[in-house]
């Protein structure tokens, strides 16, 4: 390497700092809540091959495949045809993108007239159009389900701020404002990362950049080899499954295989079920990103930069036509449940080489709730984003009431909602005792929001996951509480399926129930010093302690 290694770790430092600056820029930009206040965006720096450098700390699952979304934008456009101004967008889920929500804005970065990379951002829109505003949970093909770009290009001088292409995006959105506001967050985010490449360029050369960029992902890669090498040789099985499909009660399996072979891991997902008719199909990229996510978190230390280097020792193969990689024109929108499924699968066959890196199953699943209301002014969508209780491990009880492992995303404050909508109002947020496994590490505890609705024709969209098949222990641990979402109608009350849709009236009042963590380890081994602080704070009761533990105070 021809840059010193003071000037390497200046640079390398720098480059993840703006990425995370990147991410920051593009938090507080944002005009919906679903990307200002629950914060489900994300941002990275590229090289000019569109390997990914360095990444925000935001989302996991978003940022993983980066470089597969951008590819196929790079096959059309190559760099050397990029002119400044030029953007890339993406969200097509056969072309490596995601979900149609998701979009990926990639701006090239010029230094004498030259890309040396891109500045890449990606945000969840809260409405892309389709069937029904922010969420359309009954479609039975991509095309129901939004506004699909295809990898493209186009400038920011003709094709936006009132081009061509902004009024073709806004005409196909319920709320404009916001969705419009919300791509100008990612163009600001992207000019900023450029910008602070740029700064970098003039102050240390184009050519010591360039170089830090290639062995930033080089040095990833080499340590990313080494923790593989520490997990012992040999094939590891693993299964799990989505709930159902939103039409029948039967599950969708997930089976993995996974071989370590000295500093590679070889994972195939062969025996999942095929895909299926409604959105829970989930596309390659994120698969691979829910994969690459899980091998990093066990087998990795933390400090090790995300990047291109580490998916080089880690080889996926996902037959086609499978839930774990759909063929067009499948929808894909509550494509975290199959991911979420895949995450855990890999997990439990890690569990069997590396018990004491592992977490149990979780509430690991992506639970979104939309409400909806069209009136006079326009459309008023409500978005949330939520997980559960994690999964216990062998060091430590899992975590209460945070999003899942595979995302990031923050709780939308209560006071954000009271301010944008007046159609309905949070009237309860809280932990619920005994919604978790039990164990010698007992999982995270669940949670409850309720929600009134204050006005008459207000649409309920809803997808989650984990209200059939309980999240399982590890190690004698005990399963999870299961999640639910009731409606409260005067005296009676109603179940809303996990994927499904409803109308409501005035008054109701809707809990959703995102469940717990399962536990790790023989629940007679948990102190008794743990059993008392967790009755102590309300989160156990002396019936369940009793019960699970065969406590008695």
């Amino acid at each position: 390497m021809n840059v010193s290694a003071i000037d390497y770790a200046v640079i390398s430092q720098a480059l993840h700092a703006a990425a995370n600056e990147m991410g920051a820029k593009l938090i507080r930009s944002a005009y919906s809540t679903v990307l200002r206040e629950a914060r489900d965006g994300a941002s990275a720096l590229l090289d000019a091959a569109g390997n990914v450098v360095a990444q925000a700390d935001l989302i996991p699952m978003q940022l993983g495949p980066m470089s597969m979304t951008i590819k196929p934008c790079l096959e059309r456009h190559p760099i050397d045809t990029l002119e400044e101004g030029d953007f890339f967008i993406n969200n097509d889920p056969f072309e490596g993108g995601q979900h149609l929500p998701d979009v990926f804005i990639f701006t090239p970065i010029f230094v004498d007239g030259k890309v040396i990379g891109f500045g890449a951002s990606v945000a969840h829109h809260l409405d892309l159009g389709g069937g029904s505003p922010g969420l359309n949970s009954s479609a039975t093909d991509v095309f129901q389900e939004g506004l699909r770009i295809p990898p493209s290009k186009y400038n920011m001088h003709r094709d936006w701020n009132g081009g061509a292409f902004e009024r073709l995006v806004a005409a196909n959105v319920r709320v404009p404002d916001l969705t419009i506001g919300d791509f100008n967050a990612q163009h600001s985010a992207n000019a900023i990362g450029a910008d602070r490449v740029r700064a970098l360029c003039q102050k240390y050369g184009v050519d010591a950049v360039c170089e830090v960029m290639t062995e930033f992902v080089a040095y990833s890669e080499r340590r990313m080899r080494h923790a593989i090498s520490q997990i012992p040789d040999g094939v590891y099985y693993g299964e799990d499954a989505v709930d159902d499909d939103g039409t029948n009660d039967a599950p969708l399996t997930v089976k993995v295989k996974v071989e370590v072979r000295g500093d590679e891991i070889y994972i195939d997902f062969t025996g999942t079920c095929d895909q299926v008719m409604r959105n829970v199909n989930c596309p390659l990229s994120s698969t691979h990103s829910a994969a690459l996510n899980v091998v990093k978190s066990v087998a990795s230390e933390s400090e090790i930069p995300y990047n291109e280097g580490i998916k080089r020792p880690i080889h996926i193969h996902v037959p086609p036509g499978t839930l774990l990689n759909p063929t067009h024109p499948a929808p894909v929108r509550a494509r975290m449940e199959a991911a979420y499924r895949a995450f855990n699968a890999i997990m439990k066959a890690l569990a069997k080489a590396l018990p004491e890196r592992v977490i149990a199953s979780g509430f690991d699943t992506t639970a979104v709730i939309c409400f909806s209301r069209h009136d006079s002014a326009g459309y008023h969508i409500s978005l949330e984003i939520f997980g559960g209780g994690y999964g216990a491990s062998a060091q430590a009880d899992g975590c209460d009431a945070v999003d899942s492992p595979l995302s990031n995303c923050s709780n939308t404050p209560i006071e954000a909602l009271d301010a944008q909508h007046d159609f309905i109002r949070v009237i309860a947020h809280r932990l619920e005792a005994d919604s978790f496994g039990h164990g010698a590490q007992r999982g995270g505890s669940g949670f409850s929001r309720h929600y009134k609705v204050l006005r008459d024709d207000v649409k309920l969209e809803l997808y989650a996951d984990r209200f059939r098949i309980q999240p399982s222990g590890l190690f004698g641990g005990t399963p999870a509480q299961l999640g639910r979402c009731t409606v409260h109608r005067g005296s009676e009350q109603f179940e809303v399926s996990s994927k499904s849709s409803t109308w409501l009236k005035k008054g109701d009042v809707i809990e959703l129930f995102c469940g717990g963590g399962a536990g790790y380890g023989e629940p007679s081994q948990r102190s008794r010093d743990a059993i008392h602080k967790d009755l102590v704070t309300g989160l156990l009761t002396p019936e369940t302690a009793r019960a699970a533990y065969g406590y008695t105070s």
